[in-house]
């Protein structure tokens, strides 16, 4: 299956939801190139950025679980670079 390497942005506005992003982020850990959180103390929020390396159709699927968390926020750029199978 064809991957593509994308960035996903979340906002976090809630900490109420951090353990079950976490959680959704830890399911879909073979993907996930890296993380980088910025806590943003003074909004009382947090910035992640994540990377990823997935077929489109589980990049769509994570983001979409994380944005989905009350108070949570995701959007997603999508490289150019994709990975065919047989490479």
């Amino acid at each position: 299956m064809d991957t593509r390497v994308a960035i996903i942005g979340i906002i976090v506005e809630s900490p109420d939801s951090v353990e079950k992003m976490n959680a959704i982020l830890h399911e879909y850990g073979r993907y996930i190139i890296g993380r980088m959180g910025i806590p943003y103390r003074e909004k009382e929020l947090n910035i992640i950025s994540i990377a990823v390396d997935a077929p489109q159709d589980v990049i769509s699927a994570l983001s979409g679980k994380i944005g989905k968390l009350p108070g949570v926020s995701a959007k997603t750029a999508y490289s150019n670079v994709i990975t065919h199978a047989c490479e």
